[in-house]
């Protein structure tokens, strides 16, 4: 989401590591590709959920998001080696930003998983949409960035179109539905912060920080309850942690041949990507509440990206 995740979830803020004189040569020549890369991209996040959906039901969630961090360290090093710049990422003019960021995409993803245990990948999915709403809405509150009358208006449609999925007071919301809205506001934070870091610090050592830190947090709560899985778990379990980092790539690519502004409605496939697996492989089929209010959500947030004012 940007989204950038690990579930769908977080690595870091790609735009920053495309060039500008990358994007500039590749969007003009080649979006379409880019636009290609970006839906691949989705679609291997929503088999990633998918997938955590099974595992949830037997490994602690704790686990699983310690284990694809320990896979993120192992990448965020390899990368920093590879750009000769291991000592420069230890170098933050934001350490305790980078820490609080880090530790929020730990709480985040780890939120995302036990909302899984209880919703449908479509419902997960319809709800955790409204991020890039609140991330706007609070880029504007704390970032001072300019919002602009149209913005607010498509934010409060899009609250509207959460409404209409939860249905509060019609006696089927569940409690359990409130989960992927504190994922995604998370995830707006966790947002707002990487574009305050990011004014400063390097894609680096954003990196470096997150997977870092986000190890030592993980590891704390995820170690001592291990439960050693089963080959068939524990093979899944690596496909989770190894196409997560592929997917991070395939959209950082994707940002070389495309702008964000071009790519960000394409993000919102992951809802029909995630629908399809939920209906394919759970057999579950969103009601048409959860259908509209989506379709709602992703239209307030599409009409976000593109008006000025």
């Amino acid at each position: 989401m940007t989204s950038v995740q690990l579930n769908g979830n977080q690595i870091a803020n790609p735009c920053q590591s495309a060039t500008a004189s990358d994007a500039i040569s590749h969007k003009i020549l080649r979006p379409r590709f880019g636009i290609v890369l970006c839906l691949l991209s989705m679609l291997i996040f929503a088999g990633q959920d998918g997938i955590t959906k099974v595992l949830v039901r037997d490994i602690p969630i704790a686990q699983l998001v310690m284990v694809r961090y320990w896979v993120f360290v192992l990448f965020a090093l390899g990368y920093a080696a590879s750009q000769r710049a291991v000592k420069d990422s230890f170098r933050s003019k934001h350490p305790l930003l980078q820490i609080v960021r880090a530790l929020i995409g730990v709480g985040e993803i780890a939120l995302f998983a036990i909302g899984l245990r209880f919703l449908g990948l479509a419902e997960m999915h319809a709800l955790y949409a409204i991020f890039p709403l609140m991330t706007l809405a609070l880029a504007g509150v704390f970032l001072g960035g300019f919002i602009g009358f149209r913005r607010w208006i498509s934010s409060a449609v899009g609250f509207m179109g959460t409404l209409i999925i939860l249905r509060p007071g019609t006696g089927v919301f569940e409690l359990s539905a409130l989960i992927p809205l504190f994922s995604a506001l998370g995830f707006a934070i966790f947002n707002v912060l990487t574009r305050k870091i990011s004014q400063d610090d390097t894609f680096i050592t954003n990196m470096f920080y997150m997977a870092g830190f986000g190890a030592i947090a993980a590891t704390v709560f995820g170690l001592p309850g291990w439960v050693t899985p089963t080959p068939l778990q524990g093979l899944l379990i690596g496909i989770v942690s190894l196409t997560g980092v592929g997917a991070q790539l395939l959209l950082i690519q994707a940002l070389k041949y495309a702008t964000a502004a071009t790519l960000q409605p394409f993000n919102y496939s992951l809802l029909v990507f995630a629908s399809l697996i939920g209906l394919l492989v759970f057999g579950e089929f969103p009601d048409a509440w959860t259908i509209f209010g989506g379709l709602v959500v992703i239209i307030s947030g599409i009409y976000a990206i593109k008006a000025k004012s």
